[in-house]
């Protein structure tokens, strides 16, 4: 049995560093003034127009312009925001095709949007033989937002073009195109667009470790291919094995994986990028969930439940955009890691854990265990980093997708600046929340032998109620993402697998958050 563990623990280093250094991406983004010689295929960014015809890009030629014009005249296109057309063999191009893609209203255009469209070329050169791409921007405006804008349309093509294959034996070529970007700016749109590519590294890393199979994502796995991938970029890394869980008083976490030969770790990363007092983030990993004795009955839920690590991956993904965008920042990212399996040292229904802080809480169902890891991550933040804010974030309750769907993320909080703040970066990255109310609810974690227990109804309220009493004084706000962490299995491909959610918003709250406070 011991050899068969260290076999089992060697495969998963051996994926952590497998994973650690994957290229996420073949594409390649280039800008500048002029246009590729050669190009397979045009893009042109086209605004929405009124009245009228656009006016083409002005290098083309005459009977480019004529062939397009009559393209969009076909086509009835009016350059809305989502729409397109493909022209094969353009007249007077060298060019295979010829594909204009709408932009909206170029004026008021936001970030997401032009994330869409990103999205929206990468999906459609996808299925097409193109190597070299010549996206033409110069009918946009030419404004102050320009460049932010032409970035943010690389950045969305860079998100739609990630795929998790490793584990097919002869999986599809990847998506190898080289964009050229013709700007009036390149130096300031590449620098904006290198900022976004690191953050792009981050919410695939939140991917790769969300889609990990339970038996290669396990926490000390995790917490392995987190320390090798952060700690080259000045991240420093912290990991506390199962004994040292159990030696800090953290009952609540170690009790979550006392039926997995898998035991409960906290992996800590810490970036420093200013003196300030830290901002803490702490993100729910359960690296895979059986519901324990509260035993999941539901194949597809079950099939699900590798995504149940989808907060911790969104904070360790969060801490690596900060770090390769060398944010001016102090940001320490925990994240409790458990297994919950049964077997005959499983956690009961009506057990009683003491957490670190103090308070001790009824099992009422095992399966309601992500709250009971963050109980102590939490207070692991506060206690030993003294944060002048606490954000945890979580795949927390099925009672969240029936209230909200998977469009929004469930907010909580006592501080209205906290969720307007949180409720902003959202709705910058679109990677929306919506309020929910804390109170009037809090005796609904009211246990008659303990001081609280781990259900309640309303599930979503029970759970940021639970949450909140380990965060003491601090400023705190509860993200729970159920339902966020993964596409549906309607979405059409590529889009499978696990969405990153949480990274984008994350890094966009963080640096909204140290812009706008003061210690």
């Amino acid at each position: 049995m011991k050899t068969m563990l260290r076999y089992c623990a060697a495969v998963g280093l051996l994926l952590a560093t497998s994973l650690t250094q994957a290229d996420y991406l073949e594409t390649q983004n280039l800008f500048s003034e002029t246009s590729p010689a050669e190009a397979d295929t045009v893009v042109v960014l086209v605004p929405l127009f009124a009245d009228g015809t656009p006016a083409a890009p002005a290098a083309w030629p005459a009977e480019t312009v004529a062939q397009f014009q009559r393209a969009i005249d076909a086509q009835a296109f009016t350059g809305a925001l989502g729409e397109q057309f493909e022209v094969l063999a353009p007249a007077g191009m060298h060019a295979k095709r010829l594909v204009a893609l709408g932009m909206g209203d170029g004026a008021t255009l936001q970030r997401a949007d032009a994330e869409s469209v990103g999205a929206a070329l990468a999906l459609h050169l996808a299925t097409r033989p193109s190597r070299i791409v010549a996206v033409n921007t110069g009918l946009l405006p030419q404004n102050a937002s320009h460049s932010a804008l032409v970035a943010a349309v690389a950045h969305g093509a860079d998100l739609a073009n990630y795929r998790f294959d490793r584990y097919k034996s002869a999986p599809e070529p990847r998506p190898a195109q080289t964009y050229h970007w013709l700007v009036s700016d390149p130096k300031t749109t590449e620098a904006r667009y290198t900022q976004l590519r690191a953050l792009a590294e981050g919410v695939f890393t939140a991917r790769e470790l969300t889609n990990l199979p339970g038996s290669d994502g396990y926490p000390a796995a995790f917490a392995d291919h987190v320390r090798q991938r952060l700690e080259p970029l000045g991240i420093k890394i912290t990991v506390l094995t199962p004994k040292q869980v159990l030696q800090e008083g953290m009952a609540a976490l170690y009790g979550v994986s006392r039926g997995s030969q898998h035991g409960s770790h906290l992996l800590i990363a810490q970036w420093r990028g200013s003196k300030d007092a830290p901002i803490a983030l702490v993100g729910k990993g359960i690296t895979f969930d059986s519901g324990g004795y509260n035993l999941k009955l539901d194949a597809e839920s079950l099939l699900a439940m590798t995504g149940d690590k989808a907060g911790a991956a969104a904070v360790a993904g969060t801490l690596e955009a900060l770090a390769r965008q060398r944010a001016p920042v102090n940001v320490v990212g925990v994240m409790p890691l458990s297994q919950n399996a049964v077997s005959g040292t499983a956690q009961l229904p009506g057990d009683i854990v003491k957490s670190a802080s103090g308070i001790t809480i009824e099992i009422a169902n095992t399966d309601a265990e992500g709250r009971l890891v963050l109980a102590d991550g939490i207070w692991y933040a506060r206690e030993k980093f003294k944060p002048r804010v606490i954000a945890d974030i979580a795949t927390l309750t099925g009672s969240k997708v029936r209230a909200l769907g998977r469009d929004y993320a469930a907010v909580f909080s006592a501080d209205d600046t906290l969720v307007d703040s949180v409720t902003q970066a959202g709705e910058l990255t679109r990677e929306r929340v919506w309020r929910l109310p804390l109170g009037p609810y809090e005796e609904i974690i009211d246990s008659t032998v303990a001081d609280i227990r781990n259900t309640g109804a309303p599930g979503a309220q029970a759970g940021a109620v639970f949450l909140q009493q380990f965060a003491g004084d601090t400023p705190w706000v509860h993200v729970d993402m159920a339902g966020n962490g993964r596409y549906e299995t309607t979405s059409k491909p590529p889009l499978t697998g696990a969405t990153g959610y949480g990274v984008r918003l994350l890094t966009e709250w963080v640096t909204l958050y140290a812009n706008t406070t003061t210690e």
